[in-house]
């Protein structure tokens, strides 16, 4: 039995049945990381001095070292989303060929992001900066980490789209491209999340 509203768009809520689904989990992701800032920013305003200064000190000098670092990663992300529109874009037009190039880009950036931060988490773990070493130290592995994991798993659904999955496109092209798009939603997701952890971990603890 055929699905319906694979590809044309519910009367109810003007959506087709992915696109519904997607907006749903993002809705429930919104809340999981809004509960994660809400409990920083709370830690935060409530401690004398932030970040905490712990067993190896403060952890400003690292902060400093480490801003490039982060600061060449919100470019990263926001040049995938860019090439995660360009992918769905190429769709549109049909062209199979530039998508698969600006989809393997989207991917590309996103390793280049995965090897920045475990060249950044290596040097906080190596000058004892870990999760258990004060409160900032804790919520920065919890916050960053959770959003590696959903990379790593929108790499794991772009990948497969970029290899077998692409077979749909020549058989039912338009759901192909509609599920293209759905994982663009979460992409952007994805890279919306960071831009908040990057000046919320980053910037305002060490320039105010």
């Amino acid at each position: 039995m055929e699905i319906p509203y694979n590809v044309q768009v519910r009367e109810d809520t003007g959506l087709y049945n992915s696109k519904l689904g997607i907006w749903l989990f993002l809705a429930s992701e919104v809340m999981l990381f809004g509960g994660l800032f809400s409990a920083y920013i709370l830690l935060r305003t409530g401690a004398p001095v932030w970040p905490p200064i712990g067993e190896h000190g403060s952890i400003m000098h690292i902060l400093k070292e480490t801003i490039p670092h982060a600061t060449f990663n919100t470019v990263v992300l926001i040049a995938s989303s860019v090439t995660m529109v360009m992918a769905w874009v190429s769709l549109k037009m049909k062209d199979l060929r530039k998508f698969r190039i600006y989809l393997g880009t989207t991917l590309l950036c996103a390793l280049v992001f995965l090897i920045v931060k475990y060249f950044e988490y290596s040097h906080k773990i190596h000058e004892g900066f870990v999760p258990s070493h004060d409160t900032y130290m804790a919520l920065y592995f919890t916050l960053t980490g959770l959003h590696g994991l959903h990379i790593i798993g929108g790499m794991i659904v772009l990948g497969y789209f970029f290899g077998p999955g692409i077979k749909m496109w020549n058989n039912e092209p338009e759901r192909f491209t509609n599920r293209i798009e759905i994982v663009g939603l979460y992409w952007h997701f994805v890279d919306l999340v960071w831009i908040f952890l990057f000046p919320i971990l980053y910037l305002l603890n060490y320039y105010i």
